[in-house]
């Protein structure tokens, strides 16, 4: 832990540094609390908080610039960062004058989450992060060849062909899937492979096929996504030069960009925060990514992010991924007529 005045200090350098884009000198500190300390005082506790690793200075006679690790002390110090009543009442007046489209609300919300975060904008369809078992049928083809038509909830269909030991006949594979039917209604992956009930070979033949068909698509990723306000972030000073610009849009134009930013383990609620060399991905590491999962846990859900430089406005962007995520869940919810999550 930082002592209040280190703490304060550290706070004037990322402020100011985020605000201007270039190194904070001693002096500037001063102006910006009105610190009642002598510039040497000033040097000491910045020489300090270097030394700790807080901050860093492009040379000796520079000013100082944050480190990862000072943007995640400031990060995690940030309070009261909701988005402002009258912003938070225009977004859900806007969303309410939409059609009742979820392209139509994901295309809206990157637009707002990249203007008030000023960088890009990233909001996915949401998808279910476990399928469940709805339907299945069992068409005999020709000699031991089998069509298995498996029903997903959400409308999805699946077929895949299975070839058994023997012929079966078309009574007996309708006898299966009855079986099948009752056994798995309802359940997940995880859960079938937890239901022990006893099964013939054949149905077990079946079930491992079920099985493989759920695990690929529990595997997917996310497959739509929008995309907003690269303007926004190839406009910043640490874009306007080198070869930072030309990164992020190779991401952007090899679709890499969402598999990149999104953690594999992304919690179920809250907004995270990944900061520079945080993210594990190399391709993604000069950056910073606020992001948040939105919908319904047990239904579906997707993700509402923002990348751009770790000298991002992070209580802003912090405030605008939590609302717009949470006003998305709503919207979801009231899709499939039931309450959002809170928290």
């Amino acid at each position: 832990m930082l002592s209040p005045r280190s703490e304060t200090i550290l706070k004037s350098i990322v402020g100011q540094y985020i605000a201007r884009a270039v190194p904070v000198p001693s002096q500037s500190i001063i102006n910006d609390y009105e610190l009642a300390v002598s510039p040497a005082t000033i040097r000491n506790e910045m020489a300090h908080l270097e030394q700790e690793g807080y901050i860093t200075r492009p040379h000796p006679s520079a000013g100082s610039i944050p480190s990862d690790k000072g943007y995640r002390y400031y990060v995690e110090t940030l309070s009261d960062i909701e988005l402002p009543l009258a912003e938070q009442l225009l977004i859900s007046h806007l969303f309410h004058q939409v059609e009742r489209e979820l392209e139509e609300w994901l295309s809206l919300a990157a637009a707002l989450t990249a203007q008030l975060a000023q960088n890009v904008a990233i909001v996915t369809m949401p998808k279910p992060a476990n399928c469940q078992f709805k339907h299945l049928e069992l068409v005999a083809l020709k000699d031991s060849l089998v069509l298995v038509v498996l029903v997903l909830h959400g409308a999805r269909l699946k077929q895949q062909l299975i070839t058994f030991d023997q012929v079966i006949s078309q009574s007996e594979l309708t006898k299966v899937a009855n079986k099948l039917n009752v056994a798995h209604s309802g359940l997940t992956r995880a859960r079938i492979l937890a239901n022990k009930i006893n099964l013939s070979p054949t149905e077990q033949q079946v079930t491992d096929c079920l099985l493989k068909i759920m695990q690929a698509e529990d595997g997917q990723e996310y497959e739509k996504s929008c995309l907003d306000g690269l303007r926004f972030t190839l406009n910043q000073p640490e874009f306007r030069r080198g070869h930072r610009g030309l990164a992020l849009m190779e991401l952007v134009d090899c679709q890499k960009l969402l598999k990149t930013v999104a953690p594999e383990e992304l919690g179920s609620r809250g907004v995270q925060v990944i900061i520079g060399k945080e993210n594990k991905t190399e391709d993604i590491q000069d950056y910073s990514v606020v992001i948040s999962k939105y919908g319904l846990p047990e239904e579906a859900a997707g993700i509402v992010s923002v990348v751009g430089p770790t000298r991002m406005p992070y209580g802003r962007t912090i405030s605008a991924v939590g609302y717009l995520s949470s006003m998305l869940s709503q919207l979801v919810a009231e899709l499939y007529g039931e309450k959002p999550a809170t928290g």
